[in-house]
């Protein structure tokens, strides 16, 4: 691949056009696919555009022209660069076409701006790898492309120009006990976690965005034994566990006549059906609290989900919220939610990192006529270090006596209490 090359010079945009083009027809003609869906981009192809169509003359220079060609074609095209900085998790497009990066060191301008057209023409292109449409129809949607989650909004929804967010997958999936060396009182977070994995607990997984939801459920669920089948539920895939027996679903929008959707809902009912041993939502954020909270309440335990709350405390008030888009009374999504979820683990993202900061009891206490829902605290992270509730005797008391005696190492709490 290194004879051959013409003189140096800078391509220009229509060599570029050409040679993405000409690479664009030999991939559709060959119909090889990569495994994330999108379309596969065979080495000597790449190769062969760049010979034919854009001047180059070392062998460092064809690399990068082919990779521009690769990411230009089936990758994150201009966001590419960026996404590949050590330690960013975000690539994001403003209104103003301007490229930032989110990171360890917080939000960051990259200096460089996409115009307005280029923008559009990027998320559509993205969306419509991943299967998603977006257009005036549809001026919003999210995808799976290449290992990462993209989101875009078009004009007139996004004031301004078209705004994109690139979610990054980890380079390789999340280990429980790396992420752990990272938090205060690690040891001790850990022993917790393994524990409510241990006796099965349903857990709902409660945080804002980006404060490490999904992250930390990954790498929960690849403790799960290698023996028990992992069943996910996606609106947008994002779960990747280290695991053997994964079976990933993930929902679909409908075309351009509302016709073919597949929400959460018709998911998890699906999922039920599949013999799972854990079933997990990715994000419970609407009508499918119900299918979700009822399968809890059928024998599937150990499973898990996540949703947006702003504290462990404010999760009764979102998943009330939430029974109520699926048509349920305040009475039946507290009788339910109270016998389905066992614990709730609240994580925060702060200049520090991402780490748990309250494991509750999800309770209904028993003057409330069925229509409250409360948490009571089992561990809370308090400036000191962590702080044991009464909530600790109900979790540790889903294990059955030899379970518990097993993990207690002579003292009173398999918890460490």
């Amino acid at each position: 691949m290194t004879r051959g090359w013409a003189p140096s010079r800078p391509p220009s945009p229509s060599r570029q056009e050409t040679a993405r083009r000409w690479l664009a027809s030999r991939v559709a003609g060959s119909g090889r696919r990569d495994g994330t869906g999108g379309v596969g981009l065979p080495p000597e192809l790449l190769g062969e555009a760049v010979r034919r169509h854009l001047p180059v003359h070392t062998p460092e220079e064809a690399s990068r022209q082919m990779t521009a060609l690769a990411d230009g074609l089936t990758g994150l095209g201009p966001l590419a660069e960026p996404a590949r900085r050590p330690g960013v998790t975000d690539v994001l497009v403003d209104a103003a076409g301007d490229v930032w990066t989110d990171g360890p060191e917080g939000l960051q301008r990259t200096g460089h701006t996409l115009p307005p057209a280029e923008a559009r023409q990027l998320a559509v292109r993205l969306l419509a790898q991943g299967g998603r449409r977006l257009d005036e129809g549809q001026p919003y949607g999210d995808a799976q492309v290449a290992g990462t989650r993209v989101h875009a909004v078009l004009p007139p929804i996004a004031a301004g120009g078209p705004q994109i967010s690139v979610r990054l997958a980890a380079s390789e999936p999340p280990a429980l006990d790396r992420l752990a060396a990272r938090w205060p009182h690690g040891e001790r977070w850990l022993s917790v976690l393994r524990h409510v994995l241990a006796v099965r607990a349903n857990l709902l997984i409660s945080g804002a965005t980006g404060s490490g939801k999904t992250t930390l459920l990954s790498a929960l669920l690849a403790e799960v034994p290698a023996g028990e089948r992992i069943i996910t539920v996606e609106d947008t895939r994002e779960l990747r566990p280290d695991h053997g027996h994964v079976v990933s679903l993930q929902a679909r929008g409908g075309n351009a006549e509302g016709a073919g959707s597949v929400t959460l809902a018709d998911l998890v009912r699906q999922a039920l059906r599949m013999r799972p041993d854990r079933l997990v939502v990715g994000e419970c954020r609407g009508a499918e609290v119900a299918d979700f909270l009822a399968a809890m309440n059928t024998g599937h335990r150990g499973a898990a989900g996540t949703l947006h709350a702003n504290s462990a405390h404010d999760v009764p008030a979102r998943l009330q919220a939430m029974g109520a888009l699926a048509g349920l009374s305040p009475e039946a999504t507290a009788l339910q939610a109270a016998s389905a979820v066992d614990a709730v683990l609240h994580v925060e993202r702060t200049a520090a990192g991402r780490r748990p900061v309250e494991l509750a009891v999800l309770d209904r206490p028993a003057d409330s006529a069925g229509r409250i829902l409360t948490v009571v605290p089992a561990v809370t992270a308090t400036t000191d270090g962590l702080c044991f509730g009464p909530g600790l005797d109900a979790l540790e008391s889903l294990a059955g006596s030899s379970a518990v005696g097993a993990g207690r190492g002579g003292g009173r709490h398999a918890l460490g209490r």
